[in-house]
C-alpha cells in the first residue's frame, strides 16, 4: 500500500467520465494513480459571464450561491463539489485540490446584477461549492471585494467556512452585521486534530476555528456551527462536543449533515479509507451504505442530507438532544433586505 501525500486528502486523480480519452497509471482496482508525490497547486484565471448561481433544492435554505473560485486546496476529501471539477475537464481527485480557477472579475458581475432593475434582494451564499475563504483568497482577495459589494448596496450574505482567514475581513463583516445582512457558519466536522489534519488537510486547525467562531461572536457577528458532514465510525460520536464547544464559543445556531458519496468522490473516499484507516475501512464503508440504502451515493431530495434508517435515525437523535441541551432557544435573526438600493449607498466612503 502507498504511503499517503501528507497534505492533501485525495490520493489519486480518478477518471473523468466527460474525457474519451486519458494519460494514466493504471493500479490494481483500475483507478488513476496520481504519478507525482507532492503535487503543486496551479491557479487559473476564469472570467465568467455570470457569476451567480440560482439554487433549486429544497434541502438548502437559499436562493442563490456565489462561488469565488472552482477547485479547492483545502482538499476535503468527502467534498460533494469534486464531482463540478470534472466538467472543465479536470479529475475529481487530486486535481480538484491543486488545480484552482479563480474568478477575478466576480465582485464587477455582482455589482452588474444588483445594478439591474430586475434585482430583487436575495441573501447570497458565499459559498455553495467550494471555500470562499481558502488559501489563495489571502493573496487575490477577490472575496473581499464581493463582501464590500455586498455592503454598498445592501444586500445580505450568508458565509460558510472552514478558514480563518475570515477576521482578515472582520471590518467588512462587522459593518455588515450592524444591518444585520449577514451569517457566517463555521464548518467544523471534528475535535480531534489528528483526524482534521487527514479529512482536510489544508484547513484552519480546529483550535483556531473555534477562536475564530469567538472573534466574531465578540464583534456581534451573528456565528452558527455545521457538524459537517457527519461520517459514521469516524465522527459520529463528537456531535456533543462539537455543539458544546461552539455552544460555549457564542455560536447561535448549528446544523449537520451526513457523508454521501456521488459520483467520483465514492471511489476517491474509500481509497483514502484504505489508506488512513485501514482497520476499519470496511466497517466504515458498510455504515454510509446503510445511511443511503445500500448505496453510498444519495441524489434524492429531502433524503440526501440526513439519510434514512436506524443509524440516521440515531445520528438524527443524538444531534437533536445535542442542541437542545447547548444552545436551548438561540436562533439566528433572519437576514434584513430593506437596506438594498439599486444604486448602492457608498457607505464604505
Amino acid at each position: 500500500m502507498k504511503t499517503p501525500i501528507k497534505g492533501r486528502g485525495a490520493q489519486i486523480n480518478t477518471k473523468n467520465p466527460y474525457l474519451s480519452t486519458s494519460l494514466d497509471q493504471n493500479a490494481e482496482d483500475g483507478i488513476d494513480e496520481y504519478e507525482s508525490p507532492s503535487p503543486q497547486t496551479q491557479i487559473f484565471a476564469e472570467h465568467p459571464k455570470n457569476i451567480l448561481s440560482k439554487v433549486d433544492s429544497p434541502d438548502v435554505g437559499f436562493f442563490y450561491s456565489l462561488n469565488p473560485y472552482q477547485g479547492c486546496e483545502h482538499g476535503c476529501i468527502y467534498c460533494y463539489a469534486r464531482n463540478s471539477h470534472e466538467y472543465y475537464g479536470f479529475s475529481a481527485g487530486l486535481d480538484f485540490e491543486t488545480k484552482i480557477m479563480a474568478k477575478h472579475n466576480a465582485a464587477l458581475l455582482l455589482e452588474k446584477e444588483f445594478q439591474k432593475k430586475t434585482w430583487h434582494p436575495h441573501p447570497i451564499t458565499l459559498s455553495g461549492n467550494t471555500d470562499c475563504y481558502q488559501p489563495i483568497e489571502k493573496k487575490l482577495k477577490i472575496t473581499r471585494a464581493i463582501l464590500g459589494v455586498m455592503l454598498r448596496y445592501g444586500n445580505p450574505v450568508s458565509i460558510i467556512t472552514k478558514n480563518a482567514l475570515i477576521l482578515r475581513d472582520l471590518d467588512l463583516v462587522q459593518a455588515l452585521a450592524k444591518e444585520n445582512l449577514v451569517h457566517v457558519y463555521l464548518s467544523i466536522t471534528t475535535l480531534q486534530e489528528a483526524l482534521r489534519q487527514k479529512l482536510e488537510p489544508r484547513t484552519a486547525t480546529i483550535q483556531k476555528r473555534f477562536d475564530t467562531m469567538a472573534a466574531l461572536t465578540e464583534a456581534g457577528v451573528p456565528v452558527g456551527v455545521m457538524a459537517a458532514p457527519i461520517i459514521p465510525g469516524l465522527n459520529h460520536s463528537e456531535i456533543p462536543g462539537i455543539l458544546k464547544k461552539a455552544s460555549e464559543m457564542g455560536a447561535c445556531a448549528a446544523g449537520y449533515t451526513v457523508v454521501r458519496l456521488n459520483g467520483s468522490i465514492g471511489d476517491l473516499f474509500y481509497d483514502w479509507l484504505k489508506k488512513q484507516f485501514p482497520d476499519r475501512a470496511t466497517k466504515v464503508w458498510h455504515q454510509i451504505r446503510e445511511l443511503h440504502g445500500g448505496q453510498v451515493s444519495d441524489t434524492r431530495w429531502k433524503t440526501r442530507m440526513h439519510g434514512e434508517g436506524p443509524l440516521a435515525e440515531s445520528i438524527a437523535q443524538l444531534f437533536q438532544i445535542s442542541k437542545e441541551k447547548y444552545f436551548g432557544d438561540r436562533t439566528m435573526s433572519r437576514l434584513s433586505t430593506i437596506h438594498f438600493s439599486h444604486h448602492g449607498s457608498m457607505r464604505l466612503f
